[in-house]
């Protein structure tokens, strides 16, 4: 499983979706499909300035643990996914993932999978800094 998972971590130095594309391309491969979360300037109708991403000491651990259970469940795929924590700005990447198969139904199937388990699994959160002044801390969890 591991030579399918080519990288998962959680870091505070910038995210790429190209690196993660570089990684899990190959000659076998038909399909690289890509996701790249980025800060956005708005939610729920509020704008936002800033975001501060915190994880738990143990997020590294569950960001390999999900990718490994992707890669399992989709057993012709090559995985690679990096979640930024720290301080961010507006257009900054958070959350960069790229899956490679043979064909696309299954990159495109394990990607989805594979944002939806980090989100739901990996223990992050982000305080928001609003235009108002305000903010909030909104768990990535579930």
């Amino acid at each position: 499983m591991a030579e399918r998972v080519l990288l998962s971590r959680v870091t505070a130095d910038p995210v790429s979706v190209a690196a993660c594309s570089d990684l899990v391309s190959a000659s076998t491969a038909g399909a690289v499909v890509t996701f790249e979360g980025v800060v956005r300037d708005h939610d729920d109708g509020r704008g936002v300035v800033a975001l501060e991403y915190e994880a738990h000491p143990t997020a590294m651990e569950v960001i390999t643990r999900v990718a490994a259970e992707v890669a399992a469940a989709h057993p012709t795929v090559a995985v690679a996914v990096e979640h930024r924590v720290g301080p961010l700005r507006v257009g900054d990447v958070a959350l960069a993932c790229a899956v490679s198969s043979a064909h696309r139904a299954e990159a495109f199937a394990a990607c989805a999978a594979l944002i939806d388990e980090v989100k739901a699994q990996v223990p992050i959160w982000k305080k928001q800094d609003f235009t108002d002044g305000t903010s909030e801390w909104v768990a990535s969890l579930g």
